[in-house]
């Protein structure tokens, strides 16, 4: 306690106030050490406007009594007679024996200035420690972690995941085997065309058609084109420049002269776009994914004529 407070409780009219509390955190039949307890008081039909003080808490406390928590006032009740204000503070012992906690004294101010200085008389503490048989007790060795044994639906989940793993890896290699593209290999049951227009249809956003996204947007339609070839006519598109796939073309049925001709322009402004660092036009963009559409519905309406054909003859 500092020297002014001193000086104030000394001063001011001393009023006994009763019995102070001790209540612990951790209610048991005995008090054992590092048990914490709530040390403090209660005051009842307190007025509005009062001022409380108290005295530093941890100037009664040491090492084998140790303060966890300082002062805490909690207003209980309210009613038209006044508040109920419980104070408080959090104390452990850490040595066994008998502990008498300082009588707590709280300065009190009342709302017309009248000082007063409330007495509550300390309480005790009989701390104990867990009582050992030194004739029978024994010390063994620590235990290691019980084992339970496994069951099978424990480890179903586990076989059947490295089950899938292996199964997808035996497809991977299967596919790269082949020479397929993994990502496609999955659809290979749908028609190209479904493939091929269900893919151009990501590419209907504008945001493809800035200037530093361009590159990605012809290298996609025309790589989709070249499945789409691939699988329709069955030429080797994706190992082809420009000039040798349209050459490979010409000999394929089913390709009108102005869809050839309007597909061919497509991949040469591709071919500028990424290795000129051409910047195509809004424009040009548009026009590029329709003749993409284009050249797949028109090739696929070709396909369909002449599977009509040979089913007439």
């Amino acid at each position: 306690m500092s020297i002014l407070t001193f000086i104030l409780f000394a001063f001011a009219d001393i009023v006994p106030s009763g019995d102070a509390f001790v209540e612990p955190l951790q209610p048991r039949d005995s008090v054992l050490i590092a048990d914490q307890f709530e040390y403090g008081f209660s005051l009842d039909g307190v007025a509005p406007g009062t001022t409380l003080m108290l005295q530093d808490f941890s100037e009664f406390t040491d090492d084998s009594l140790v303060l966890v928590r300082n002062w805490q006032l909690d207003t209980v009740r309210t009613s038209k007679s006044g508040m109920d204000i419980r104070g408080s503070v959090v104390v452990s012992p850490f040595e066994e024996g008998r502990y008498v906690l300082p009588g707590i004294a709280v300065r009190r101010t009342l709302p017309g200035g009248r000082t007063d200085t409330l007495l509550f008389n300390p309480a005790e503490l009989d701390v104990k420690t867990m009582p050992v048989d030194t004739a029978t007790f024994e010390i063994n060795d620590l235990k290691g972690q019980m084992r339970y044994p496994l069951k099978l639906i424990e480890v179903l989940p586990w076989l059947g995941g490295v089950v899938l793993l292996f199964g997808l890896a035996f497809l991977i290699v299967w596919l790269l085997r082949r020479n397929v593209p993994v990502g496609t290999a999955l659809r290979r049951d749908e028609p190209p065309y479904v493939t091929a227009l269900r893919a151009l249809d990501r590419y209907k956003d504008e945001k493809y058609w800035a200037p530093d996204r361009q590159k990605a947007y012809y290298s996609g339609i025309t790589d989709i084109l070249k499945t789409y070839i691939d699988r329709r006519f069955g030429v080797d598109a994706p190992e082809m420049t420009t000039d040798e796939l349209f050459d490979a073309l010409k000999s394929c049925e089913g390709i009108k002269p102005e869809v050839w001709t309007e597909t061919k322009g497509l991949f040469e402004l591709a071919d500028f776009v990424k290795f000129a660092k051409h910047v195509a036009t809004r424009d040009e963009n548009l026009r590029s994914l329709s003749t993409a559409v284009s050249f797949v519905t028109s090739t696929y309406q070709t396909e369909l004529a002449e599977g009509r054909d040979k089913d007439v003859l």
